[in-house]
């Protein structure tokens, strides 16, 4: 059974940093894509990146790139979503996800099968 634990959300100041991490059990992180969502209030689930199990290649929502990025330890199996230039807008709370497919990283949250409580992120401006 695979479960996913996310851990390191908190409360930071516009323009802060902060680290995100995933717990993976039950499935192997070196051959599986994982992928990062977000939920803020009264919004739908949103697409925020994605890394490839066997490459670590990566791909991000244009929201995020060049501020947001997806890494991995295979040896952990752990995986890590590091915000930097946070906004108030990323507030969210944030969701770890393994696809229904091993190699599918795309946005559609449909496509992921197993999603993990989730870790609130706040934003104060």
């Amino acid at each position: 059974q695979v479960q996913l634990a996310e851990s390191g959300g908190g409360l930071v100041q516009a323009g802060g940093s902060l680290r995100v991490s995933c717990a993976v059990s039950g499935r192997s992180i070196s051959t599986s894509a994982m992928g990062w969502f977000r939920q803020a209030p009264g919004k739908e689930r949103e697409f925020v990146a994605a890394i490839i199990g066997d490459n670590d290649g990566t791909y991000y929502s244009a929201t995020v790139k060049g501020r947001f990025t997806i890494s991995k330890d295979n040896a952990r199996n752990l995986v890590y979503l590091e915000m930097h230039s946070l906004m108030p807008e990323d507030k969210a709370v944030y969701f770890c996800a393994a696809p229904s497919r091993y190699n599918y990283t795309g946005p559609s949250a449909a496509r992921y099968a197993i999603w993990g409580p989730g870790t609130q992120g706040t934003v104060s401006s």
